[in-house]
């Protein structure tokens, strides 16, 4: 462990070693610290969302129609597929943000059974002050751990290990 702080994932691999030393936890170490740290963050991500009078799941819709381009038109499958919902998931949040004036569901022109879903002037301002106070939560927590090449380099490692295990 060296000079290294412990933290509460090091308490499991120690019991762990008690108890079954002859299991290998390398995994358990690295996908251990995932986990808690992507459930820490998204608590505070939750709570900067939460200061808006939006959900995570509702930053995700504005979101995703934001990061589509103007016009910010997606259809409610094309939502659905992108955020991996139900399209009855799908349907509470956007019943929930068109009532809230963040977006407007309006028919297709292209395909009579459609329909478009558009973010509105609120909507684009609300998203993009959301989306600037989630990188300040993660910016601050990044840097508060982190120094710049550290950050880079985690961020290769983790792009490395996502991609293959997307693939296997």
């Amino acid at each position: 462990m060296s000079a290294q702080r412990k933290d509460p994932v090091d308490a499991i691999i120690e019991q762990w070693a008690t108890v079954r030393p002859d299991l290998d936890t390398a995994a358990m170490e690295v996908f251990g610290r995932i986990y808690r740290l992507s459930r820490a963050m998204g608590d505070r991500m939750e709570k900067a969302y939460a200061s808006l009078g939006i959900s995570r799941g509702e930053f995700d819709v504005l979101a995703t129609l934001r990061r589509s381009g103007e016009p910010y038109t997606l259809s409610p499958r094309q939502l659905s597929a992108t955020l991996m919902l139900t399209t009855g998931g799908m349907t509470g949040r956007l019943d929930k943000l068109e009532r809230a004036g963040l977006l407007r569901r309006s028919p297709d022109p292209h395909d009579r059974r459609g329909l478009q879903v558009t973010l509105t002037d609120k909507g684009l301002e609300l998203v993009d002050e959301a989306v600037s106070a989630g990188l300040a939560v993660q910016t601050e927590a990044l840097k508060a751990s982190l120094n710049q090449e550290q950050a880079d380099q985690l961020a290769g490692l983790l792009r490395e290990l996502l991609t293959g295990t997307e693939r296997s």
